[in-house]
């Protein structure tokens, strides 16, 4: 993907989370009755719950340095962000008016943890090694460049770390399927290729070995994975 292609595709995503911006966090939270419908009737699925589970993996005494990106709007993480007083968490996004409403989230709910940055996931703007914890909250299906994306979150974990979240898998729902292949790719929320559920566990097995830990929530991945650490070598010894 050449450089023109890239703005091009970042020009159109950020307008459509523009267009759908004030209606946004009623759509994933079903605050609204037409946005229960919408995740019932398409997804099958209860996004409070999800969040719920994937912000479980972490534990509320997490003490570190946690990356959360896509961090989008913090409409699910800013009360469990306020909870972790002893961790120092950077939210990346790609889209300027997520990072926004994320920093009007972080000022109005005082969480003083939080610094917000823009930046593509494909190219992360910080040192090997760097993170204790990397979440990732349906994020990967909208990064057109995915194999950059676990590459580089691999690359800025340390050993020992932590990587969880979860993303859209294709082929579990057919509905879900059909229509994230006629709005939401057209409409430029999602860009393919998607794993399936089994290919998904498969990537992340490959990456990060056996401590790999995955959930299927109707056409949602959710995992947690431990990068392996560094074996000793002599001269380290």
């Amino acid at each position: 993907m050449n450089i023109l292609d890239k703005k091009m595709m970042a020009n159109r995503q950020s307008n459509s989370y523009q267009r759908m911006m004030e209606h946004y966090d009623d759509l994933l939270t079903g605050r609204k009755w037409w946005s229960r419908i919408y995740m019932r009737f398409i997804w099958n699925e209860d996004t409070n719950l999800l969040a719920r589970k994937v912000l479980d993996l972490i534990p509320d005494d997490f003490r570190g340095r946690l990356l959360d990106v896509p961090v989008g709007t913090a409409i699910f993480t800013a009360e469990k962000y306020r909870r972790m007083k002893d961790a120092e968490i950077v939210g990346l996004d790609y889209s300027e008016e997520m990072i926004a409403i994320a920093a009007l989230r972080k000022e109005t709910e005082e969480i003083a943890n939080l610094s917000l940055e823009q930046g593509d996931v494909g190219e992360l703007p910080y040192a090997n090694e760097i993170f204790d914890c990397v979440l990732s909250m349906n994020g990967f299906q909208a990064f057109p460049e995915k194999e950059k994306a676990f590459a580089e979150i691999f690359r800025v974990l340390k050993p020992g770390g932590c990587f969880c979240g979860c993303f859209y898998v294709k082929g579990e729902r057919r509905l879900a399927d059909l229509f994230v292949k006629k709005v939401m790719e057209r409409k430029g929320f999602f860009h393919p290729p998607y794993d399936t559920f089994a290919e998904a566990e498969s990537r992340l097995r490959s990456m990060y070995g056996d401590d790999v830990l995955t959930e299927k929530m109707a056409s949602v991945c959710l995992f947690r994975c431990v990068k392996p650490q560094r074996e000793s070598t002599e001269n380290e010894q």
